[in-house]
């Protein structure tokens, strides 16, 4: 086990430190192709999907099985490649935390102490999909899912256009007991938005807070299609100047997992949309792990930012990032469509 942990940190650390600061998609299509190379034709035939299949909109963040390549099923060198283009996909940020996901069911495993033998929670469960055919300027796309980890992107025209749904999870949120007690994956994500809720007056937590226990799990789950969800909360607008730096660090936190030039796209896109119209609004506990948890999320036409730890007594973190616009690429698939119509 802790030869298996030790691996995946090696290759967290020593696989690939510049890519991600790239606009260009060169990178990931590269690191896709190496990858599908690498692999025998049944493999090929569970990794490999159409662009257009509905397979692209079937995910989900449980412990489940799925439809692609999963670690266990790879050789060393295929694993290695796999895990290349999960650095690929990802800022530096980002792919610590997806990389800490993945090697907390070995912590989980032993907090709930899971027989030896029991896969139930392994590191090696992630699965690896790839849609249509990796190419800088034609439109393809790609998943990397398992427990607490879902990415979803879409490449085209020399640069990635899509990369929601992305949901980070973390059971335990903090590790409660055991030689690693006190370690947090999603500690931003936790510290930066009580920062923001203890700074507002009381009359502004009456328009922030919408409910004292806060829902079982985020809204919207895993749908497909999602639409703003009610217009509760603060606006941007509402908040003082000090207020509104501790959103934006907030909403930029979750915006730079993404690689540096699909960030700052679509930190543009967020900002287009208004950041007047960016709500905050929160549910449940003041502290961590009050009346069993908190949750919260941020919005506006574009945005919609999730973020619940209600489970294990408010111990155990969902978080989801969608764009209201375009999640799965729908939008850029919708032009492609139109544009190869227009073509004929």
């Amino acid at each position: 086990m802790k030869t298996l942990l030790t691996l995946y940190l090696v290759w967290a650390c020593c696989l690939f430190a510049c890519a991600q600061n790239s606009t260009s998609n060169k990178p990931v299509v590269l690191a896709a192709s190496d990858f599908l190379k690498l692999l025998d034709k049944p493999q090929l035939e569970k990794v490999a999907y159409p662009y257009d299949s509905d397979e692209r909109q079937n995910w989900y963040f449980v412990p489940k099985a799925r439809n692609g390549l999963m670690l266990r099923d790879m050789n060393d060198k295929q694993k290695e490649a796999a895990i290349h283009l999960l650095k690929t996909t990802l800022s530096q940020q980002g792919q610590e935390k997806a990389i800490a996901i993945m090697q907390l069911e070995i912590i989980l495993k032993e907090l709930e102490q899971a027989p030896p033998e029991s896969d139930y929670r392994s590191p090696v469960k992630y699965y690896f999909t790839v849609f249509g055919t990796p190419d800088e300027k034609k439109l393809w796309g790609w998943r990397i899912e398992g427990h607490h980890l879902s990415l979803n992107f879409s490449s085209e025209s020399n640069k990635i256009v899509s990369g929601t749904p992305m949901f980070f999870g973390s059971n335990p949120g903090i590790v409660p007991s055991g030689p690693q007690k006190g370690y947090q994956i999603l500690k931003d994500e936790v510290n930066y938005a009580f920062e923001l809720l203890n700074s507002f007056s009381e009359e502004q937590l009456k328009k922030v807070i919408i409910a004292d226990i806060a829902p079982g799990d985020i809204i919207t789950s895993n749908k497909r299609k999602i639409t703003q969800l009610s217009n509760e909360g603060i606006l941007f607008s509402e908040m003082t100047p000090s207020q509104q730096k501790l959103l934006m660090r907030l909403v930029s936190m979750y915006v730079k997992n993404y690689p540096l030039g699909f960030s700052n796209e679509f930190m543009q896109k967020i900002e287009k949309a208004g950041l007047n119209q960016l709500r905050f609004t929160w549910a449940g506990g003041k502290k961590y792990g009050e009346n069993n948890g908190h949750y919260y999320r941020i919005q506006n036409d574009v945005l919609l930012i999730e973020y619940d730890n209600t489970q294990n007594n408010g111990n155990h973190i969902h978080s989801v990032v969608r764009d209201l616009t375009n999640d799965f690429g729908e939008d850029i698939l919708k032009k492609h469509y139109e544009q190869e119509h227009t073509k004929k």
